[in-house]
């Protein structure tokens, strides 16, 4: 290829092609001119309307004025009257639940109340009023508490159970009457035979001031596994047992700590032992196992060489083991 036909061939442009370069020229040239040509924004002029910021600020304090003005007064802790509140001003519309129990306002404590699903400061208010000599006669009473919405006292009125000893200390200014309605209390309050928790049946449990057939069912059998009672405060492990009803069944029990079935350790199985509510699996494997290492049991507190086994856990098994 000569270089005439070298330059014909590539060096050479129709005219179609320079004005295609002259065009892509003139674009680039306008790309860089293009910020000196175009006029710079005024950043000084620009004006920010800050007016709906003023407006909300004036709504904010308009609304906390408001609020300021409904704001319910104080209660004078010297006046026992202050308690009291229109019931029909307020109710109550969390949805704050407690457990419900059977209760005596004039000696449920804080917690107890705290468990009823009542507000702490109302709760302040009903001890400050019994702190200065007051009782609650009636169920009806309690009505009054400054805080105590009408919804919340419908939920708990029908565990409301004033004895007869507050009823005669609210009229001890009155020796005679107070007399009287001691005597007429005691004539009132019902009597309960006193149960033996290793042999009465459910009908027995039954009979007693809050249990009913499950919760009956539920302490005959908790008895039978774990082999009787040694001690009245084991009815209170009973599941679902709730403490306020075992206080007021306790002074009505009674036991033979004698009738206990014990478990020999030495020829238990692993299916025996894992049966007992405190032992059960996770102390039943150990035992088997430190039994066939180290051979029989000598003594009962050898079971304190087992790691699983704290004092708690032997103390409770102690009185169910053998070794015979």
């Amino acid at each position: 290829m000569g270089w005439q036909d070298f330059v014909k061939d590539y060096l050479t442009f129709s005219k179609r092609d320079r004005i295609g370069v002259l065009v892509l020229v003139t674009l680039i040239i306008a790309v860089f001119l293009m910020p000196t040509i175009l006029p710079k924004k005024n950043k000084a002029n620009t004006i920010i309307d800050t007016s709906w910021a003023n407006k909300m600020q004036a709504l904010i304090i308009k609304d906390s004025d408001s609020r300021n003005n409904n704001t319910y007064n104080r209660y004078n802790d010297d006046n026992s009257n202050n308690y009291q509140y229109d019931r029909n001003a307020n109710t109550y519309m969390g949805k704050r639940k407690g457990e419900l129990f059977y209760f005596d306002p004039n000696t449920l404590s804080f917690e107890g109340w705290q468990k009823l699903g009542l507000r702490d400061k109302t709760i302040q208010t009903i001890k400050n009023y019994l702190s200065k000599g007051g009782h609650f006669k009636t169920p009806d009473d309690l009505k009054k508490v400054y805080g105590l919405f009408p919804d919340e006292y419908d939920r708990i009125a029908p565990y409301i159970q004033i004895t007869a000893s507050n009823a005669t200390i609210s009229n001890a200014n009155n020796t005679t009457t107070a007399q009287t309605d001691t005597r007429q209390a005691k004539s009132n309050t019902p009597k309960y035979n006193i149960v033996h928790i290793n042999t009465a049946d459910t009908t027995a449990f039954i009979a007693l001031p809050g249990i009913g057939s499950k919760l009956a069912a539920r302490i005959v059998n908790f008895r039978d596994k774990l082999g009787g009672f040694y001690s009245i405060n084991q009815v209170a492990e009973t599941y679902g047992l709730p403490d306020s009803t075992f206080q007021k069944i306790k002074q009505y029990l009674s036991v033979d700590e004698n009738s206990i079935q014990k478990i020999n350790i030495n020829s238990a199985t692993a299916e025996l032992l894992k049966a007992h509510p405190y032992i059960r699996w996770e102390l039943a494997k150990p035992i088997i196992n430190y039994r066939t290492e180290h051979g029989l049991f000598t003594k009962i507190e050898d079971l304190k060489k087992i790691m699983v086994i704290t004092d708690e856990a032997y103390r409770k098994l102690e009185p169910y083991l053998t070794l015979q």
